[in-house]
């Protein structure tokens, strides 16, 4: 089935769930009005589905390749990405300055999220300019500024992101790349990157690289690493392209999914060393890099909510043309789509109520990422801490269920969803990299249980959970037999989560192993609660206004309330009770 974007869907979540409307009515946002948010949610929405998803199929079967240090693209993608950068998609939120259009990060990740349903091997390119755009205004001089940025806004170079290293993968402090500095100011850079995205590939003229790396007097650890510079031509003073870099792809990795996707190994300083410029300042390079991971930790968040709605789509489609049996009622002649059977309808219903509350998720997040931008004094502080509180959920909860959903996708389409023709397979093959890839999820979970739980002594996630616990408060109050357990399972839920955070709190200063041993289900647990809420609040807001969807919405959040939620009482027991038996994994490995 063609995919079809969910603009909809995607408009309330803005505009009634997450905080859109009331922005925008407050003036928060300049001059964006909530027809111009529809025109672009509309325009990318088309393109997605009339340009990008065609090639989802040529980017699995025509996988990237390398011949001669050359990468090649599946076909078809170098006139997509070409028409994607007229079309201006690349420079949305781009800083004006630089030839960007200075809109919200909400429509960024809006957009985002219909491209990479479209076909994630191809969206995830760009994903990373827009990154390294952001971590290049917020921390390049002036002068790198001005050569770089307006190319890299407009897309017409792409950036990409040079973390790990064979010997480093999450342990940054690991890295062994080096830079030396140079008479002239330039250093000059030796090593070998692995997992670059992108890295190298026949789109675009240049490739400038964001590369971390160690100078020869650097302190130990992550307090001694910098941030370079690192383009595949070097830029003349008039602008143009002069000598290629002492940099190349020397292999592309094999992959799972994202066939199209050039997954690189980057070599550096084969001769005399790659010419690379400073960011920010000597050894400070990771906090500059954490502004570009920050940025595509939501990015990627926003991979598995797309991923799970064109896995939803699909199995959609096949289950209503698919029949099989007599599905209880069933009049008609012969079998019927076994999209009427309880089970599928089960299935099908899980897809998209998981997909919504990952939506919700990951737009709040933008939302508070634009809020901070937008504020000053106090408030600034506490967008700030709303949108690193929310970072992890989102990043880790939406790629677990896109996961989740493209699993389902193929359970759905039976024994046809294990063949490769019917295109089911793909959806999982490409998700499974999304938990893995910008911060494992096991991270995020350390990062939400260390860092963000103890912001201002705990009052942000107090006040978050306070905030969903008035919506579920507001759908017990209307008291409806279609609302059913939505407030009392939400608010339920949420109770769960403010228990276990208090638990969590106690239990950190004296026993700190206990905490990080079952912080991925507190993750979990956190991340369904908070969906609850942001699902109550569009039902809430739908049937309040009498919209004509206001039915379906209410019918969504009480699947989701009524058969997902029972799960956070089992996590919530999971993490205050059975930390200690974590310690006994080894002695259950040996057995």
């Amino acid at each position: 089935m063609p995919y079809r974007a969910p603009v909809e869907d995607i408009l309330f979540t803005l505009e009634h769930v997450v905080g859109l409307g009331q922005a925008l009515e407050a003036g928060k946002l300049g001059d964006l009005s909530a027809d111009l948010v529809r025109a672009i949610v509309e325009e990318a929405g088309r393109f997605a589905g009339e340009r990008v998803a065609p090639l989802l199929r040529s980017g699995d079967v025509h996988p990237a390749r390398l011949k001669d240090g050359v990468v090649t693209t599946p076909p078809g993608w170098r006139e997509l990405y070409r028409d994607w950068c007229e079309g201006g998609w690349n420079a949305l939120s781009g800083p004006v300055e630089y030839g960007g259009q200075g809109l919200p990060t909400m429509l960024s990740v809006v957009a985002q999220e219909m491209w990479n349903s479209g076909s994630m091997a191809f969206a995830v390119g760009p994903t990373l300019t827009i990154g390294a755009v952001e971590a290049l205004a917020a921390h390049g001089s002036e002068a790198l500024k001005a050569t770089y940025l307006p190319k890299m806004v407009s897309g017409e170079w792409t950036g990409t992101m040079n973390l790990t290293e064979p010997q480093a993968g999450s342990d940054l402090g690991a890295l062994k790349a080096r830079a030396e500095r140079q008479a002239d100011g330039t250093y000059r850079i030796f090593g070998q990157k692995i997992f670059i995205t992108y890295g190298e590939h026949d789109l675009t003229d240049n490739i400038i690289h964001l590369v971390l790396a160690r100078l020869p007097d650097a302190p130990a650890g992550t307090r001694g690493i910098s941030l370079f510079l690192v383009p595949k031509f070097l830029v003349e003073a008039d602008g143009s392209l002069g000598a290629h870099n002492d940099l190349r792809c020397a292999g592309l990795e094999h992959k799972l999914g994202l066939h199209g996707s050039p997954t690189c190994v980057m070599s550096y300083g084969d001769g005399e060393g790659a010419v690379g410029y400073l960011v920010g300042q000597e050894n400070r390079g990771l906090a500059c890099m954490f502004t570009m991971m920050n940025n595509a930790r939501l990015m990627i968040g926003i991979q598995g909510v797309a991923v799970a709605e064109a896995a939803h789509q699909h199995a959609l489609s096949y289950a209503q043309e698919r029949r099989q049996g007599r599905a209880p009622g069933w009049t008609g002649e012969g079998m019927s789509p076994i999209a009427l059977h309880p089970d599928v309808k089960r299935m099908l219903a899980t897809q998209k109520a998981l997909t919504a509350a990952a939506r919700a998720l990951c737009y709040a997040c933008a939302h508070a990422l634009d809020m901070a931008h937008a504020a000053e004094g106090d408030d600034k502080v506490f967008w700030t801490e709303r949108a690193s509180l929310i970072t992890p959920l989102a990043k880790a909860f939406s790629t677990d269920i896109g996961v989740e959903a493209a699993s389902l996708g193929i359970q759905i389409h039976g024994g046809m969803g294990f063949i490769e023709e019917t295109g089911a397979a793909q959806f999982l093959r490409d998700a499974r990299i999304a938990p893995i890839y910008e911060g494992t999820n096991g991270i995020q979970a350390i990062d939400l249980v260390t860092r963000k739980l103890p912001m201002s002594a705990g009052r942000t996630w107090r006040v978050y959970l306070g905030e969903l616990s008035a919506d579920a408060h507001e759908a017990r109050a209307i008291n409806r037999p279609d609302f059913g357990r939505i407030g009392e399972a939400v608010a339920d839920a949420l109770r769960h989560a403010e228990t276990a955070a208090l638990w969590m709190e106690e239990t950190a200063p004296r026993d700190p192993a206990a905490v990080l041993a079952v912080a991925t289900p507190f993750l979990r647990l956190m991340s369904l609660a908070a969906g609850g809420g942001y699902l109550a609040r569009g039902a809430v807001a739908a049937a309040k206004a009498g919209r004509d969807d206001a039915p379906a919405r209410t019918a969504l959040a009480r699947f989701y309330a009524e058969h997902l939620l029972c799960e956070t009482a089992a996590l919530a027991h999971q993490v205050m009770t059975s930390s200690d038996s974590v310690g006994t994994v080894d002695l259950a490995l040996a057995v």
